[in-house]
């Protein structure tokens, strides 16, 4: 509820202050400001829920910004494109920039979705796994071997002493994880919450480990330039405070933001109860835990990046506060 106050006072009075301005000021028509926003993966997914509702409900049409989605290949692609000048903003995980900025690439996460991890472990009710240690020897689906949410499962095997060697990875892509999974040819999958919602419509028994249990890995975030940051904050203010918005729906009641959503994206249309299903597994795994909503754990991101560094998925580290900054969202 904390989360939930800030984000209203720090986001809901500067749309309504907005509003009154307009409604004062004489008739005018505002040209809206092109943005194009980076998304890692199609927009239509679930995990993207937060930006399709601002803007399908004209949160960001209210920041006077006519935001046009683009999807490229996965965070890193994202993260490539907006250091290399072609877009002021786009989405990827908020340990992305652990990743890229080793290699020259400047870019911050400016706000993060949640207090959780996006991932989770999902797995079979009757594959006798009670405990991570009894992973031991299982096939688990992933997404890719080089994904963040890869890397979360190496980080949870890790804390029960195990390592990749003593699992049958299969990295699947985006259907296959969860399609292999539902067949019973693997016993776990390293999942997020459209995934797992999706095979428990599908009629399939889970348990579900937390990975903030045992290691703290990263929700979604909202990724800028240094360069961008410098020149132009107001605009990565607006498209942070709108996005955010949509979160809040989702936050405060997932019931209606399914409802809302399943009318925005068309894909969707009919299957509200898969989707509100899909938030509220979002809700309770990673958009919670929040203090100031969309702001990053400084001590969550150094654990993380020390982890990285230590398994080798990263040849040097970067100071932490060269990762993110959260003057967007305080």
């Amino acid at each position: 509820m904390i989360q939930r106050i800030k984000l209203l006072k720090f986001l809901a009075v500067p749309v309504l202050v907005a509003g009154t301005l307009m409604a004062t000021a004489p008739v005018q028509k505002a040209v809206a400001q092109d943005v194009t926003y980076l998304l890692p993966a199609p927009g239509f997914l679930p995990a993207f829920a937060p930006w399709m509702l601002a803007l399908g409900k004209g949160y960001y049409k209210a920041e006077g910004l006519n935001v046009k989605f683009q999807t490229v290949k996965g965070g890193v692609d994202v993260a490539k494109q907006i250091g290399a000048g072609n877009a002021i903003i786009g989405g990827g995980i908020g340990d992305t920039p652990i990743i890229v900025r080793p290699n020259g690439i400047p870019v911050k996460a400016v706000a993060v979705l949640g207090g959780g991890s996006l991932m989770h472990l999902t797995v079979a009710a009757d594959a006798g796994i009670n405990k991570l240690s009894d992973l031991k020897g299982k096939t688990i689906t992933s997404l890719s071997l080089q994904d963040t949410t890869y890397y979360a499962l190496l980080g949870m095997l890790a804390s029960a002493g195990l390592t990749k060697h003593d699992i049958i990875s299969q990295p699947a892509g985006p259907v296959g994880v969860w399609k292999l999974f539902m067949a019973g040819k693997s016993q776990a999958m390293a999942s997020v919450a459209d995934w797992t919602a999706l095979v428990q419509s599908m009629g399939k028994k889970v348990k579900i480990f937390p990975a903030d249990k045992y290691f703290k890995s990263m929700a979604q975030a909202i990724l800028s330039s240094d360069k961008a940051i410098k020149e132009k904050p107001e605009l990565i203010r607006k498209l942070v405070r709108a996005t955010l918005l949509g979160l809040n729906d989702i936050m405060t009641n997932p019931k209606a933001a399914a409802k809302a959503y399943t009318g925005i994206v068309k894909k969707h249309a009919g299957k509200e109860k898969y989707i509100e299903n899909t938030f509220n597994l979002f809700i309770k795994y990673t958009y919670s835990g929040q203090k100031t909503i969309g702001a990053m754990d400084e001590a969550r991101l150094a654990g993380l990046q020390k982890f990285y560094l230590e398994q080798g998925i990263i040849r040097k580290a970067t100071p932490v506060k060269d990762l993110y900054t959260n003057q967007f969202v305080n």
